[in-house]
């Protein structure tokens, strides 16, 4: 799970000590010690600027100190008093300049004239059109942390985004229209660059994974899933897959990638759904056939969890009730089991999508909160849908009847109740993939992040 940093600086014109009439000074520096405590709380790094900016020098300095310090997702500016905001904005606007995300915060209160120095500095920002977060609320206020917190988490995966690498190991599988990129997209919007491998390096690698690297991976092996797979040819080739995969990805120093699986891999060598399985349980974005838009919202719910991410057909939506099974074809990482379904061992088991056969997981999705979300293209642009979720566990004597439904009962299954407009959300919904992410604090942060990258969200 990522942390963000960033910089914070106390603005106003009456600082220094000076006191109003009634001799109280205007900056409440408790107030300012309270708001920092705060955002430390909520888990982010503070890098704080120890002069109060109100000249154009001083913001200058301290926004090129921000600037240039790669550590900073974004900058907080925090009202100290009221402010003339001309000797403000221009340093600002050359920050933002930057990509880097700019957040005002007015913590409530009569005394000092807060809000006048952030209402200006708002309205300023807003008239020569700077991207930022106007936030109004006390530093013991949850959900205006919450929002500030937000903000930040999107602004560090946006910037986790620049300048980084996606794979793609094969090309379009199953013939798939709606997970398809243009590379200079992906680069004008996110700063991503696309690079290809064939699967062919791919398998020279797994046959290339040596007997005891297998064998080290025994223990992992039996912690994860209480017991070792049968030996046969089908499951060491899963394995070696596994283990070739994570390599290719570390030496191609991939941040994220897709993989075509079939046709192709799947029929010339083995399934990938265990050693999907394995990299989503080890953190990696990634998807299968190809998809860059799952990868991404993979990745994006991945850095943005406390727990691994799975990704799997929306295989039955019950509108009446809000509930969707999502079924992946054998890959999920085994720690999400929940108390019904412990992880186990499987098999593929559809010829028609992978002829040589391979390993998979199957399990039922432990309870908790979280969100269903997928980045798509629209004519070419982009937009994310966003709904908030439970996932629950059917009734003891009912699920392997729910199992049964799908007549692919040893697949991996996330039961969900999806809470919004079910047929707004179909109506949107851009492929037949679900991105599952623990976590009811993934909302704010996704619609955060469509905001920071200019990417339409749809919240059903």
């Amino acid at each position: 799970m990522i942390q963000p940093t960033v910089g914070f600086i106390v603005y106003g014109v009456h600082k220094d000590g000076l006191k109003d009439p009634m001799g109280t000074p205007f900056i409440d520096n408790a107030i300012v010690k309270r708001s920092k405590a705060a955002l430390r709380q909520a888990g982010l790094k503070v890098i704080e600027h120890d002069l109060v900016i109100a000249t154009k020098d001083e913001a200058r300095s301290a926004l090129k100190k921000m600037k240039t310090d790669d550590r900073i997702d974004m900058v907080v500016l925090f009202s100290g008093t009221w402010v003339w905001a001309a000797h403000l904005v221009a340093a600002i606007r050359d920050y933002a300049a930057t990509g880097k995300a700019v957040l005002l915060w007015t913590h409530p209160g009569s005394q000092g004239w807060r809000p006048v120095g952030g209402l200006v500095m708002h309205g300023g920002l807003l008239e020569i059109g700077v991207p930022h977060k106007f936030v109004y609320g006390e530093a013991g206020d949850a959900d205006t942390i919450l929002r500030i917190s937000s903000y930040a988490r999107a602004a560090h995966c946006k910037n986790l985004l620049n300048m980084s690498t996606m794979g793609t190991f094969g090309g379009r599988g199953m013939g798939q229209t709606c997970g398809v990129a243009d590379p200079s997209q992906w680069m004008r919007m996110f700063g991503v660059d696309i690079d290809s491998r064939d699967t062919t390096e791919l398998i020279r690698a797994a046959e290339a994974v040596t007997a005891r690297e297998i064998s080290g991976f025994q223990p992992r092996l039996k912690k994860l899933f209480g017991t070792a797979p049968e030996k046969d040819i089908v499951n060491e080739r899963s394995i070696r897959l596994y283990l070739a995969l994570r390599k290719l990805v570390e030496k191609e120093k991939f941040d994220f990638y897709t993989i075509q699986s079939f046709p192709g891999l799947g029929d010339d060598y083995s399934a990938t759904c265990f050693a999907q399985s394995m990299m989503l349980e080890d953190g990696y974005g990634t998807s299968t056939l190809g998809d860059f838009n799952t990868a991404l919202t993979v990745l994006l719910l991945t850095r943005l969890s406390k727990e691994p991410v799975y990704y799997g057909d929306l295989q039955h939506i019950d509108k009446k009730n809000k509930e969707i099974k999502i079924i992946g074809d054998g890959a999920c990482p085994p720690s999400l089991a929940g108390k019904l379904g412990p992880a186990g061992f499987s098999e593929h088991g559809i010829p028609t999508e992978g002829e040589a056969g391979g390993l998979s997981v199957k399990l039922i999705c432990k309870v908790g909160e979280g969100v269903l979300a997928r980045l798509g293209r629209v004519n070419g642009e982009f937009q994310m849908v966003i709904t908030r979720a439970t996932i629950f566990e059917p009734p003891k004597d009912k699920i392997q009847k729910r199992l049964h439904e799908c007549g692919i009962p040893f697949w991996p299954h996330g039961f969900v109740t999806a809470h919004c407009d079910m047929d707004k959300m179909l109506e949107s919904w851009t492929n037949e993939y679900a991105c599952l992410g623990y976590g009811a604090d993934l909302y704010p942060a996704l619609i955060d992040f469509c905001e920071v990258t200019g990417i339409k969200p749809i919240l059903p």
